[in-house]
């Protein structure tokens, strides 16, 4: 699978010779930050992707995907070696490669003051796009992109996935030779990213639009004709989806939690062995990889479990295993331990409503959150989530219902709640021109921290976190999975009994995604009650319930098995947590269409 071949693709079978749309020979790339070392982002790295094929970028945060699309886009020069986009040397004719192809980077960068057509207008302005040409290409964008009833609202006006299906048109307006995706399913609910897979998959196999993206979800991965895997700016493996999955083909298994534990707590278990590769949550079960010694061995002593077949996810943790020396995640400790008896409300949530002026943003949520427990927000973009979130926490008033947090009423005595929780936003809400230590410096004293007691605290964070070495580094330009280790630290220095997290891993790669739950589950195990939204639904196996929102409400709740149920149907028998959601917001919106139609 190594190397940057040029044989059959996705099909495998005799080799082929064929001119790849993409090919890079030993591409080094290094960046010199102000007062620190050298970084090589990429190091003679060596691929191809083919003419009429969907190619996938993956790896960890800091892999070198970014600055490879950024390279093959012509927008920076490389520092060694080679890059050829369709037949065109990159370093010498940027520009002539900037004209056959689409590029859309993780921010897009649309005009939220005009509306969809405007928008659409400025970019077909920019890339010289006659009027004949857009009369024919327009139609079938907002076609594809389902636009078209929205193209006179304004762009900031429209949900996540509606950002990103206008951005992708606005990329595609002038029919490039080669399209250009930088994580453009970051961010967006279920519902969203199957419609821009649906578009993207439609480009490739039905108008031989050849793709290059890069994703953070592995089962995009899978769907690729081929992938790359990119680990500290060096190709491990590249090769079709089939192949990578294979190398991990015995050594995968579904364990059945032992009477009394949970998915979440054996997957805990599990992660800490030496044995074990990889361990997830999967439909009530744990689907663990092991050590191809251990699987030849004996696998898993003491445990029930079942030969799985090897995924695409399974093969890649395979493949970083064999060059990452795995430590033992350190675990989140708290000074003091919230063992509460766990029949306890933390939080109760009853008629809650949030106007903004006409518009309901959130309509009668109710819900109870137990101690100790994590509890999961699911929900399309515009759902009501954030907003609830924001209630919850004291951040914003209600317009009607209750809420208690901790045992104070939030909406008489919204300070008092506040110190008993911790807050994670969205989007990274520390002080970016401040370093870290400045950061954790700031809200250890917002919190009511002095002397003694707030070095301490500053201290466990630093510690807990592993921020030392960056302490002096600004929080602004740290890497993604840093910026979340510090938005976490300065939410639990207080050591609030309730943390409340929107959408903490978006963006982040599956071995920071990992790290992340095996910290919250430790946390959990102590007595802190967790609240988390999120859009990847295989991190929902991690809670102990979950409700779903659309428009406000509340369509379902209940536990992880529970919600699955609501998905089956006999196209889908065993469905996923992503299928049920799916499901869930589907029936309940087809609902509401026909009420509307019939009150009409």
């Amino acid at each position: 699978m190594s190397g940057a071949d040029d044989g059959a693709g996705a099909g495998g079978g005799a080799a082929v010779q064929r001119e790849p749309a993409l090919r890079t020979h030993e591409l080094t790339k290094r960046f010199t930050p102000k007062d620190r070392p050298v970084v090589t982002a990429l190091d003679a790295v060596s691929l191809v992707a083919y003419h009429g094929e969907l190619t996938a970028l993956v790896g960890p945060d800091g892999a070198g995907k970014t600055t490879l699309l950024r390279l093959a886009a012509g927008l920076i020069v490389p520092d060694g070696g080679a890059i050829s986009v369709l037949g065109v040397d990159v370093a010498r004719e940027p520009q002539q490669v900037q004209d056959r192809i689409g590029y859309m980077p993780q921010r897009f960068g649309l005009y939220e003051d005009l509306s969809v057509l405007e928008n659409l207008e400025l970019y077909a302005d920019l890339h010289g796009v006659s009027a004949e040409e857009r009369a024919q290409r327009y139609p079938g964008l907002f076609e594809m992109t389902a636009l078209g009833p929205f193209r006179t609202r304004l762009a900031g006006q429209l949900s996540g996935g509606m950002k990103q299906k206008l951005g992708l048109a606005c990329t595609l307006v002038r029919q490039p030779q080669l399209l250009i995706l930088d994580e453009p399913t970051v961010g967006v609910d279920p519902l969203s990213r199957r419609e821009l897979w649906e578009i993207v998959q439609h480009l490739v196999e039905d108008q031989g639009l050849t793709v290059l993206m890069s994703t953070a979800y592995l089962d995009e991965a899978e769907r690729c004709s081929r992938t790359v895997v990119l680990y500290q700016g060096s190709v491990l493996t590249q090769g079709p989806p089939g192949e990578i999955a294979a190398s991990a083909a015995g050594a995968c298994f579904l364990v059945t939690p032992p009477a009394g534990q949970s998915a979440r707590s054996v997957q805990a278990q599990l992660l800490d062995r030496s044995d074990v590769v990889d361990a997830v949550p999967d439909g009530g079960l744990v689907r663990v990889v092991t050590t191809r010694a251990e699987a030849a061995a004996h696998p898993l002593r003491g445990l029930t479990a079942e030969p799985a077949a090897p995924r695409y996810e399974d093969g890649f943790m395979q493949l970083l295993q064999q060059r990452v020396a795995r430590e033992r995640t350190q675990l989140l400790t708290i000074a003091r331990p919230l063992h509460a008896d766990t029949d306890q409300l933390a939080v109760r949530v009853q008629g809650l409503v949030k106007r903004f002026g006409a518009f309901v943003a959130v309509d009668h949520v109710d819900f109870d959150v137990r101690r100790g427990e994590i509890f999961g927000v699911l929900g399309p973009n515009g759902a009501g989530k954030t907003t609830t979130f924001r209630m919850l926490c004291g951040l914003l008033a209600p317009s009607g219902g209750e809420l208690h947090v901790a045992g104070a009423n939030v909406r008489t005595a919204p300070a008092a709640a506040r110190q008993r929780l911790g807050y994670v936003a969205q989007k990274f809400s520390l002080y970016g021109p401040l370093t870290v230590a400045e950061n954790l410096e700031f809200f250890a004293s917002a919190y009511g921290l002095r002397g003694q007691s707030k070095r301490a605290r500053i201290a466990w964070a630093m510690e807990q976190f592993e921020l030392g070495d960056r302490a002096a580094a600004v929080s602004a330009q740290l890497p993604g999975g840093y910026k979340q280790r510090l938005a976490m630290a300065a939410a639990l220095l207080h050591e609030p009994e309730i943390l409340f997290l929107d959408e903490p891993t978006s963006g982040t790669d599956p071995l920071a995604r990992r790290v992340f739950w095996r910290r919250i589950t430790g946390l959990a195990e102590q007595g802190v009650t967790i609240i988390i939204t999120t859009h990847f639904m295989q991190e929902a196996e991690y809670c102990d319930h979950v409700a779903i929102m659309d428009g406000g409400r509340v369509l379902a709740q209940g536990s992880p098995a529970e919600i699955r149920r609501r998905g089956q149907s006999s196209a889908t028998p065993e469905p996923r947590m992503e299928d049920a959601f799916i499901a869930i917001v589907e029936q309940a919106r087809a609902a509401a269409a026909r009420d509307a139609r019939a009150a009409a």
